[in-house]
């Protein structure tokens, strides 16, 4: 762009960087969705009482897939073999942790149609929500805009450029999400 204005490019980097933030969050989420297979991140919202500090799961353990569906949960202290069982009950992941005295054990059921279909409208739920952000980040810049062209900070033109410049990067965006949640929509249904 042909624009050389710091304030503009100030406001293109404070967009850029909450637009990169709402999708980093959607991708977070989108993570911690199951599809039918274990998968370690479903617990990196999991806290335990580590010796009286709250400790993500995977610091006090080793997480391994065996078999596809199965998660284990090995801690290196054997003492926390109770606290991370009642705290994944306590979670409520809709999966029952076994305690066999050595590691837990976290089974994923196969998903039925019904509940992929569930699956679904939540992550279209959670990508039109990260969508309607990034809109209002793109409604923020352009007041940002508004103000420094009634300001006589940018000409008519320069205005319309920094806009087309502003929608460009938010309609990249968007096109951005949309791909993630079809991609997340084709790992949820494929069996």
């Amino acid at each position: 762009m042909a624009i050389e204005n710091e304030q503009f490019e100030m406001i293109m980097m404070e967009t850029m960087e909450r637009v990169d933030k709402t999708i980093s969050v959607l991708n977070g989420e989108y993570i911690t969705i199951r599809a039918g297979r274990a998968n370690p991140h479903i617990l990196d919202k999991v806290l335990v009482d580590y010796y009286g500090t709250p400790t993500p799961i995977n610091q006090v353990g080793n997480l391994s897939v065996v078999e596809g569906r199965c998660l284990v949960i090995a801690p290196w202290d054997a003492t926390m073999l109770k606290v991370i069982e009642k705290q994944l009950l306590a979670e409520n992941l809709g999966i029952t942790p076994v305690n066999d005295g050595k590691v837990i054990r976290l089974t994923f059921p196969a998903l039925t149609e019904e509940r992929r279909r569930e699956l679904v409208k939540q992550i279209k739920k959670m990508a039109e929500d990260s969508k309607v952000a990034v809109r209002n980040i793109r409604r923020d810049a352009m007041d940002a805009l508004k103000k420094m062209k009634n300001n006589k900070e940018l000409s008519e033109d320069e205005h319309a450029l920094c806009e087309k410049e502003v929608d460009k990067v938010i309609s990249e965006n968007v096109d951005k999400i949309d791909k993630l949640c079809a991609d997340k929509e084709k790992d949820i249904m494929s069996v």
